[in-house]
């Protein structure tokens, strides 16, 4: 385990072609990493995420994805992802391939994977349309009572990328309120990097928070305010504001692609880009 820069994390970490999950469910959104591998300009990544909302309409505008894998897509509470769409339906930048499941369907291959299992089962799309579009969904007879079982092949990401609260100096990580699929998305990963907000002496870790051991994580990186726009409990509040401004923005792609060029390509790291947003007057 390494305490070390952003940029040199995901410089030595994050390869071409890689399979790359950053989770986060509705707080703790790693977004200064999602940028960090826009301005290194990463390509033929393979994209998992339940909620791929803006930070993956970010990085598949950007043109760092040609696959997606996910469960649900859009603006939460606005509307469309208009580049992950526009991606879809028009291969623009480039084609984009999609394996689409439903929120248990993406848990239970985690889980799956976490676990050094080959596949996650689930009794939800059973019955369901779902099968028809993800060929990887299939089944299988339970051996002790003969139901019939859908299956999702595991989730192992090269490099799952998580953002949280605390780590310690020995590299353990906190991660407290709202979770989604971080944890299992951490453990089944090859490579596991963490930008947190701070690095302190010791956790104080509450009950029921969840401590990542320094032994599953490559990296910390000391990124405050690396999940803006989204939150950090007990940092920051969720910048309403700034979802409802990236509808008008990242609608049209000469405007998504003049916002990407001066806020996250022209500045050197997450620090230079909420100055220019700053700067700008649009900024947290």
């Amino acid at each position: 385990m390494a305490i070390t820069t952003l940029q040199a994390a995901i410089g030595e970490h994050v390869r071409d072609g890689d399979t790359v999950a950053l989770e986060g469910f509705t707080h703790l959104i790693p977004f200064a990493a999602g940028q960090e591998i826009i301005r290194q300009r990463r390509r033929g990544l393979h994209l998992v995420r339940m909620t791929p909302d803006l930070v993956y309409d970010q990085m598949i505008g950007a043109g760092c994805a040609d696959r997606l894998t996910f469960s649900w897509g859009g603006n939460p509470g606005v509307g469309s992802a208009h580049r992950v769409r526009d991606a879809i339906e028009n291969d623009w930048p480039g084609a984009l391939a999609i394996s689409e499941h439903s929120h248990a369907g993406m848990a239970a291959a985690y889980v799956a994977g976490a676990s050094h299992l080959p596949f996650g089962m689930l009794r939800g799309y059973l019955g369901t349309d779902l099968p028809r579009v993800n060929p990887a969904i299939r089944q299988v007879t339970c051996p002790y009572t003969g139901e019939q079982l859908a299956t999702v092949p595991a989730l192992n990401p090269d490099v799952t990328i998580l953002h949280a609260q605390k780590a310690d100096r020995a590299g353990n990580v906190l991660i407290s309120g709202i979770l989604g699929a971080q944890k299992e998305a951490g453990l089944a990963a090859r490579k596991l990097l963490v930008t947190v907000e701070e690095i302190v002496d010791d956790l104080g870790a509450p009950m029921n928070g969840i401590v990542l051991p320094n032994w599953v994580v490559t990296a910390v990186c000391c990124v405050p305010g690396g999940a803006w726009p989204s939150y950090a409990r007990g940092y920051y509040a969720r910048d309403n504001a700034f979802y409802i401004a990236w509808d008008e923005i990242s609608r049209d792609r000469e405007t998504f692609s003049a916002w990407i060029d001066r806020y996250v390509l022209g500045t050197g790291d997450f620090a230079g880009f909420i100055a220019a947003l700053r700067a700008a007057g649009v900024g947290p």
